[in-house]
């Protein structure tokens, strides 16, 4: 087995992914890394083959190649790996797929030659991930770059729904369409590290990254390795107000808006009071009609291959 294993999905982005397996072959063989390349077998299916070649001594590294939602998977395999044998490959990912925002966070270039080079030249950085449970895991489930609850979520399930619209220009219609049709702000209980309240709110966003959708900043200073979740609570704006939120999510300067609350917490539990709430982390749906979830932060729980080391 090579010391660097590709666990790559060729359906992502619409199954753009697949066209660039050459590509990506080329890039790696050009940088001099000693790769072993594996498909993903099916949706759903890149957790277990992280999980099997993290058992493997000989393996350094396993890259996820996809999108956000392989990267997802990816990392739960490691972590269960991690549960089972306490050590694990360093984490990578290679941006094929549509969404970049948890490698992106990571300090991960977007541009597939520029994160081929910082592959090849294995600095790592350790970095949290977020852990979830209730909805549809009540077992938990691991997530690096952040969760929606809410509006968002909502936002991405509308832009899924559109084929020929593409990246931005689907959650942008998307979030126009949930203004439209799906404008709640569900009453909530909250508990984190500053105590306990009550308030509705339209969204809440829970990240350890950055970004969300591609170009919506819900969480501009967010360090990944500070053992920090970073909150953004968007409460009861008018859909008119809402419209100015979302142009200061595009350049990260919603701090300080009457409609937006932010603040920071190693763990968040949220209970809808007179509803459900839908839920989403890293892309990948945790429940649409959930109550209770209890959010928390693993302190350091991956190494990653990154762009950026610490000082």
């Amino acid at each position: 087995m090579k010391p660097i294993v590709i666990i790559y999905n060729p359906t992502a982005g619409q199954g753009r992914a697949g066209e660039r397996i050459g590509e990506v072959q080329a890039l790696l063989k050009e940088a001099n890394v000693d790769f072993h390349l594996e498909l993903t077998e099916g949706p759903a299916t890149a957790a277990g083959q992280a999980r099997t070649f993290a058992a493997m001594k000989e393996v350094t590294a396993i890259v996820a190649a996809g999108g956000d939602g392989t990267a997802n998977e990816v990392l739960n395999g490691l972590m269960q790996a991690k549960e089972q044998n306490g050590r694990i490959p360093d984490f990578g990912v290679l941006p094929v797929g549509r969404g970049n925002d948890l490698g992106y966070g990571m300090r991960i270039p977007h541009d597939l030659s520029e994160a081929v080079r910082v592959l090849a030249q294995n600095r790592t950085r350790p970095v949290d991930l977020g852990f979830v449970t209730g909805g549809d895991f009540p077992e938990g489930r691991y997530f690096g770059n952040g969760i929606g609850i809410g509006f968002d979520t909502i936002v991405g399930f509308e832009a899924a729904k559109l084929k020929r619209i593409k990246g931005f220009g689907a959650y942008l219609v998307g979030a126009l369409k949930t203004m439209l049709f799906y404008y709640n702000t569900p009453l909530l209980n909250l508990e984190h590290d500053g105590g306990s309240e009550q308030r509705n709110a339209l969204q809440v966003s829970v990240m350890n990254g950055r970004r969300m959708g591609g170009a919506f900043y819900m969480a501009p200073d967010a360090d990944p390795a500070d053992g920090l979740l970073d909150i953004c609570i968007a409460g009861t704006p008018k859909r008119l107000a809402m419209l100015g939120v979302i142009v200061q999510y595009l350049k990260g300067t919603q701090a300080g808006n009457p409609h937006i609350t932010m603040f920071q917490t190693t763990s968040l539990r949220v209970s809808p009071v007179d509803a459900t709430i839908a839920v989403h982390a890293d892309g990948e749906t945790i429940c649409t009609d959930g109550s209770t979830l209890e959010i928390r932060i693993v302190p350091h729980a991956l190494q990653v291959i990154s762009g950026h080391t610490p000082d």
